[in-house]
This record gives C-alpha cells, sequence and structure tokens, in this order.
C-alpha cells in the first residue's frame, strides 16, 4: 500500500531541498523516500519469482547506488569507489549548485533497480509518483532537474560497474547435470525443477577476496547404513519432522521464504510468490531503521552493508553447494527411510550444503548487530503480507539462529549444513564489515 508524506515530513523535504549548500552538509532529510524505494525493488523481485542469488544481486547495485548518492548530504561519508572490486570513482556533484540528495538517491536506486528487474512497467509507476512527491513538496525546478541528472549519473555508473560481473556470461552456461551418484543433488517434487544457478560461484565477489574464501567443512561421508553419521543425520531430520511442535512449525514456516513453491491441484500448476531470504533482511534492516530513527544516510549505510555482505554470502554458499552437490534429506529419507514421508516445507531446487539461509542470515546479522547493537530487540512484519504472523526477537543473532534451526524443522537440511553454515556466514559478515570503511572518522 502506498503511503503519502505527511506534514512535517514534506517540511523536511522542502527544508533539505531549498537550504544552502552549507546547510545541506546536515543530517536533516527524509529517510522513507530510501525505505520506500528499497520495498518497491523488493516488490519486483518477488513479482518476477528471481531467484535468491539473483535477487541478492540486485539489492546490492540498488543499494550501493542509493548510498553514493545520498552521501554528499554528510561529508563524513565516504564512497565504495576502490573498495568494492572493480568499482571505480563516481561522477561528482558540483560544489558550486545546490542538489537534492534525497532526491537523486531515489532516482539512482530505481533506475538501477528497473535495469536489473523484468516488471520495469510497474516500477516506472512508483517511479514517477516519488518524483511527483519532491516537485509537490516544492523542489526548485532547477535543482529538480539537477538533483536526477546526478542520481542518474550515480546510476548509469553502477550498470557500467554490474556489467562487468560476469553476471551476463552466466546465462550462456550450461545447466547442471545430474548425475547418478545416489550421493548427489536430485531433483525434487512437485516441479522437479532444474538446479539453480550452478555457476554463482563465477560472480565477481564484492568485497570477499574469492567465492571459496570462506569454504565450509567437508559434508558428513555419504552413506546409507544405518550405524553411518550420514544415517543419522538424515534420520535427525526425519524424526524431527514427523514429531514437529507448534512452534516449530510455526518458526519454519515464517523463515520459508522459497520463491520457488509449486502447488498442485489435479493437473494445474502455480507458483506461490514468496520473498527471498535476502529480501526478509534487507526488510529486517528497514525495521531497525526505522524503530531507531535512524535519518536517510545511515540508513542507506545499513541497507547497502547488509546487502553486499547478503550477495557475498550467497556467492559463498552457492560455491560450496555445487562442488559437494550433496543430496536433500528428501531424497535420502525417501531412498532409505520412509517413502511416504514429506517435509513440512518444499525443497528448493539446488544442492543442500550448505543451508542458504544459515549462511546470509548469520552474514546479515552480523551487520546489523555492528550497526544497531547486540541486543537489539524488535518485532518482523515482513511475513505478514505472506500470511504469517509478525515474530519478536530479542537480537539479530538470536534471529539468524532460528532462521538456521528453521532449515532443519522445514525438513530441507541437515543440521551440519545449518551449523557449519552459520559459521560460514559469520566469516563473511565480520569479512565484510572489517573491510568497508564508510566514514572519515
Amino acid at each position: 500500500m502506498k503511503k503519502y508524506l505527511s506534514v512535517g515530513v514534506i517540511a523536511a523535504v522542502v527544508f533539505a531541498c531549498n537550504s544552502t549548500s552549507s546547510e545541506y552538509k546536515t543530517k536533516v532529510n527524509d529517510p522513507e523516500f530510501l525505505h520506500r524505494s528499497m520495498k518497491e525493488v523488493t516488490d519486483r523481485i518477488v513479482h518476477d519469482i528471481f531467484s535468491p542469488p539473483v535477487a541478492s544481486r540486485i539489492y546490492a547495485y540498488a543499494s550501493v547506488a542509493g548510498y553514493e548518492a545520498i552521501i554528499h548530504q554528510d561529508k563524513n561519508y565516504l564512497s565504495m569507489a576502490g573498495q568494492l572490486h572493480g568499482l571505480k570513482k563516481f561522477p561528482q556533484p558540483d560544489s558550486t549548485k545546490e542538489y537534492c540528495y534525497p532526491l537523486a538517491a531515489t532516482e539512482a536506486m530505481l533506475k538501477v533497480g528497473r535495469a536489473l528487474i523484468f516488471s520495469e512497467e510497474d516500477l516506472d509507476k512508483f517511479y514517477e509518483q516519488e518524483l511527483a512527491r519532491f516537485k509537490e513538496a516544492g523542489v526548485p525546478s532547477d535543482v529538480f532537474d539537477r538533483s536526477v541528472a546526478f542520481g542518474d549519473s550515480v546510476a548509469k555508473h553502477v550498470m557500467a560497474w554490474a556489467d562487468k560481473d560476469n553476471y551476463k556470461q552466466t546465462r550462456t552456461f550450461p545447466k547442471y547435470t545430474i548425475e547418478r551418484n545416489p550421493a548427489t543433488w536430485q531433483p525434487t517434487p512437485p516441479a522437479y525443477m532444474d538446479a539453480v544457478e550452478p555457476h554463482w560461484d563465477k560472480i565477481r565477489t564484492f568485497v570477499m577476496d574469492s567465492a571459496s574464501q570462506f569454504k565450509p567443512l567437508p559434508v558428513v561421508t555419504y552413506s546409507k547404513e544405518k550405524n553411518s553419521e550420514f544415517y543419522k543425520i538424515a534420520n535427525y531430520v526425519y524424526q524431527t519432522g514427523v514429531n514437529l511442535t507448534t512452534e516449530q512449525r510455526a518458526i519454519a514456516s515464517f523463515w520459508d521464504c522459497n520463491p520457488f513453491v509449486m502447488n498442485v491441484k489435479g493437473h494445474v500448476m502455480f507458483a506461490t510468490k514468496k520473498i527471498s531470504p535476502g529480501g526478509h533482511w534487507i526488510n529486517i534492516t528497514r525495521v531497525a531503521c526505522t524503530q531507531s530513527h535512524w535519518d536517510a544516510v545511515k540508513s542507506a549505510e545499513a541497507y547497502m552493508r547488509t546487502s553486499l555482505a547478503i550477495a557475498d554470502a550467497f556467492i559463498s554458499c552457492w560455491e560450496e553447494k555445487y562442488r559437494s552437490k550433496l543430496v536433500r534429506p528428501e531424497t535420502y529419507i525417501h531412498e532409505n527411510i520412509d517413502p511416504n514421508w514429506a517435509p513440512l516445507l518444499q525443497t528448493p531446487p539446488f544442492p543442500e550444503y550448505s543451508s542458504g539461509h544459515s549462511v546470509v542470515s548469520a552474514a546479515a546479522q552480523v551487520q546489523l548487530t555492528n550497526l544497531f547493537g547486540n541486543q537489539y530487540a524488535y518485532t518482523d512484519s515482513t511475513e505478514v503480507e505472506y500470511g504469517m504472523p509478525p515474530r519478536s526477537f530479542t537480537s539479530f543473532k538470536q534471529a539468524s539462529e532460528e532462521a538456521a534451526i528453521s532449515r532443519v524443522y522445514g525438513g530441507i537440511h541437515y543440521m551440519p549444513a545449518c551449523e557449519n553454515g552459520k559459521v560460514e556466514g559469520i566469516g563473511v559478515g565480520e569479512w565484510v564489515w572489517s573491510r568497508l570503511k564508510t566514514k572519515k572518522n
């Protein structure tokens, strides 16, 4: 649902856009433009059913664009040029001219988002509405045009950078070849989809040195023997699944975040559109920024740090998935324990190890914990629009750990994928946090 600016917010935008150059160095701004734009990007990602790795790429580039445009409102902030792989110096605003940087950031984020999604027409409608807000707020025409032009230059710079990340090349690489080895991944019901993004490790990393930098511990050796470690971890998933508590079911469903859920009714199959794991954490970022009354520049930093950690986490996780190519619990349990068993959640279409949600959630929570604190209580309402009630947490770490164990409750991961995935994600998250410098002091 679209929201309209309150009188107070309009006043804030007018003040920021009509003040002198010296006044623009203050942090008087309206962060809602940023949150609305990010939510629109999420809505387009969900609508277009992008895979979780591809969604993370969209969030990363859109977030960097918004950050690079808005930081000129606070001269204490530093550009990511030279800090992110392949990112060169950005176009700069004319220091002798007046700009409305919230408008420039809106332009940059939405132009980048538009270039990376499919449903351009819907995003265009939102884009026109957002620009109309700034006009209605009284932004002088020359400042308006100059700010839009600057935001557009930032967007073009980001897209030129994105074009060199090897994404387009991976679109032409061959599909994953299914192996006869019973230890390896096989397509799962009901759609028996092809493996998703088998070449994601070829995408240029954002902050990590390489896709394999945070390689997790090796997978448990495959075996059908009942006294083997592998049978035990599979049986644990099975026993957990047949004895789920009401709370465990709620946790699994809340963190499902599977954009590939297929529903079968007779001869008809249709998809249920859901937010991705990365999108869920992007919304948690919005919740924290809003609850803490953070301004636009600080909020842009939070989105940028979180999205970059998520993007690198997916590259790290997917590198391992297609190295180990481990069979999913659903396949193993059907063949060796109970042919009639079904997991609570629908199994996503890619190898099991490591757990994407575990890796991504751990990487994201490192950013948010460093930004907002170790004991940051909040209520997460991300899944309300997808039919799930909100859940409350006492920290981002608690939420990330719940997200990880939810995959066992859902029947789609063995415990080592979740436990080792958390370690992998923390490694990625700490690396991203320590390598990025956003402020001069």
